[in-house]
């Protein structure tokens, strides 16, 4: 099995590296030589992608889902040329426990399901954040997610990972390893270049 470089270096106990490596610096070839990354173990092995692409993590809040809007923000990613590698239905949010605002935001994610999603594609992360838009539903642009979804800055439809370092925790939060599906699209060519 592949492991990148990372894990000793940084702590193999960790639990999110244990669970997905893929979205380190290793992974997008930094910290080692220019080598093809490995392909997929298995029909849902470890989505390690091409060298130069990145992971993100969506959820589609209850509030879209209970809007249907799924659709409508799955297609925009693949408009963009971005690659699902997992999704799911589920109905959860622990990792915010901690916070100060927590007793309403649990109210609020447990008033329905959400939609979790591992999204694949060069520079994801960023292009993300510029595809959801800002937080508040007022202050996001007219063509964002939020800007044409979002009614209100606490019922804002989408979360997105909003660094390489967030997208890595959140993925090995809501997914396992076996569950990320490593694909090629037959479209990659016209989407990336030769």
């Amino acid at each position: 099995m592949w492991r990148c470089p990372c894990w000793g270096a940084r702590g193999r106990g960790a639990r999110s590296r244990q669970r997905f490596p893929a979205a380190c610096g290793c992974f997008k070839g930094e910290g080692r030589k220019q080598e093809p990354a490995p392909g997929p173990v298995g029909p849902a092995g470890p989505a390690m992608g091409s060298l130069g692409r990145c992971l993100t993590l969506v959820l589609v809040k209850p509030d879209a889902v209970q809007r249907r809007l799924v659709g409508d923000v799955i297609q925009r990613f693949e408009r963009r040329g971005f690659k699902l590698v997992a999704m799911k239905l589920l109905q959860h949010y622990q990792q915010l426990c901690q916070k100060p605002f927590y007793p309403a935001l649990l109210a609020y994610m447990m008033s329905g399901p959400l939609v979790a999603m591992v999204w694949e594609g060069y520079n994801v992360v960023r292009s993300t954040r510029a595809m959801v838009g800002d937080t508040n539903s007022a202050d996001a642009k007219p063509g964002t997610i939020r800007g044409d979804l979002s009614m209100h800055v606490s019922r804002n439809v989408v979360h997105a990972s909003d660094s390489v370092e967030t997208a890595h925790k959140e993925i090995g939060f809501w997914f396992q390893r076996d569950e990320l599906v490593a694909w090629e699209s037959s479209d990659r060519d016209f989407t990336y270049g030769p």
